[in-house]
């Protein structure tokens, strides 16, 4: 969203000689409080300022509870007035994930223990449950009918990397742009060399860390080509992951970052003590400030 506040940010001065006033009024008016889509949730969000623009009307909205970085400029076709109908609306759109993914792996998944980082992801738990890069309030936590929200691992995001991940999402599903595969480096490459560096600087004690690595892996390699990937990134994903490759080899930093975000779904089914997992949760935290800098991330080609 952060891009396209300033790609698409003139205001209704700067609008063409060209731009006709539509017949039809605006249906939203400034200091409205609105529903607006990102992806496929709906956030509630509060219009700052609306323009006609090629003969359309387009509003500036700020996302209510987030920073400014994410206000952006949308269409008509974004929005929804705030009634108590479009409220539930937004409330179904969020529990249909969790329903899905119920009847897919049922109940029996959920009470299965996985000792361990590297325990195998079902795919039939996670199928059909593609991140779209967007910001969410509780990062997929509040939704109904799954898990609490109390059972989900928290892994805070940088808001430098949640800027990427909403880039990345504006990048691939709204400019028909793709990273440039292999990656370098690659996932692999990745955690190698921060396994590297936390042995040299703390010892001994970088034997957790590693074992730690190996489940992130793990669970790359697993969910990438099921919920890892947008709909256009398909056809690329088919061309360069063949026979028996695995997908940390050829990708990088950009589909990693995704990972995270789906992280605290995937980890809730595991068995973990609340000490061990506070600790997970620092040196996950450890891995996104120290590995996954703005620098980490390549530029998109068509």
């Amino acid at each position: 969203m952060g891009n396209s506040s300033k790609d698409d940010s003139a205001t209704s001065g700067d609008a063409s000689a060209g731009d006709v006033q539509p017949a039809n009024s605006s249906l939203y008016s400034e200091g409205e409080r609105v529903l607006a889509y990102h992806g496929p949730r709906i956030y509630e969000a509060k219009v700052q300022k609306t323009e006609i623009r090629k003969k359309e009307w387009r509003y500036f909205v700020h996302y209510l509870g987030w920073n400014k970085n994410w206000d952006e400029w949308v269409g008509e076709d974004r929005l929804m007035k705030h009634t108590e109908e479009n409220v539930q609306k937004q409330q179904a759109l969020d529990k249909k994930q969790s329903i899905d993914k119920n009847v897919k792996s049922g109940r029996s998944n959920q009470a299965k223990a996985k000792s361990s980082m590297d325990a195998k992801v079902d795919k039939e738990d996670i199928k059909n449950n593609v991140p779209k890069g967007k910001k969410r309030k509780t990062d997929s936590g509040a939704e109904k009918g799954s898990v609490t929200v109390e059972k989900l691992v928290k892994i805070q995001i940088p808001a430098t990397l949640k800027k990427q991940l909403v880039d990345d999402w504006e990048y691939v599903t709204q400019q028909d742009k793709l990273v440039k595969l292999p990656r370098s480096p690659t996932v692999d490459e990745i955690l190698t060399k921060f396994l590297e560096y936390k042995t040299k600087k703390d010892g001994m004690g970088a034997d957790s860390i590693g074992e730690i690595l190996k489940g992130i892996r793990c669970y790359f390699d697993k969910s990438l080509p099921t919920m890892l990937l947008y709909k256009r990134e398909r056809k690329q994903y088919s061309e360069v992951v063949a026979n028996d490759v695995s997908p940390s080899t050829i990708y990088g930093a950009e589909h990693l970052l995704r990972l995270f975000v789906k992280l605290p779904e995937l980890l809730v089914y595991v068995n973990i003590e609340e000490e061990t997992m506070t600790r997970l949760q620092q040196k996950l935290l450890d891995f996104l400030k120290y590995k996954l800098k703005p620098a980490s991330f390549c530029s998109y080609s068509r």
